[in-house]
């Protein structure tokens, strides 16, 4: 899956459930899970420990650049 900006509509409502939708189609469609397993046959693994949400109260930049690392690996 791939996007190209360049035939977006950025001055439309964007619909968030729906491109949810394509997604979750989209990973159903080329098996994700599996996928990933394959993919990943024979490789060192790792773990993520993921620590409290928060605990010192509202997220600031570095909650959301360390979430957002995470859930890019």
């Amino acid at each position: 899956m791939t996007f190209d900006a360049s035939d977006s509509d950025v001055t439309q409502p964007f619909n968030f459930p729906k491109e949810e939708e394509k997604v979750i189609a989209y990973w159903r469609e080329i098996d994700a899970f599996q996928t990933s397993l394959k993919l990943s046959e024979g490789k060192l693994e790792y773990v993520f420990f993921d620590g409290p949400p928060f605990a010192t109260g509202l997220p600031h930049y570095g909650h959301l650049l360390a979430g957002t690392t995470y859930f890019l690996l």
